[in-house]
């Protein structure tokens, strides 16, 4: 595991975090109604599922990557982004 797979695998988990908050918000009537310390701690503990789960089963998008130095080809539904390194 390098840096490239630490820098995807953090950018997901943010996204994760970032996604169960959202989901999380609405589920009050009033802004100010909202738990935040639920809100909070659900997202943290969604953020670790999912770095605990790329460091599992591993991030597509690295493996391509590293796998174009082959000269591999990834399939066409593959994501690859060539400008991280």
């Amino acid at each position: 595991m390098d840096k490239t797979f630490w820098k995807a695998t953090a950018v997901r988990a943010l996204r994760t975090v970032c996604q169960s908050a959202i989901a999380l918000i609405p589920a009050s009537a009033l802004l100010s109604e909202v738990e935040w310390e639920l809100v909070a701690s659900a997202s943290i503990l969604a953020g670790i599922v999912s770095v605990l789960t790329s460091i599992a089963t591993g991030l597509p998008e690295v493996e391509w990557k590293h796998q174009k130095y082959m000269d591999i080809e990834p399939p066409e539904d593959a994501e690859v982004n060539e400008d991280d390194d």
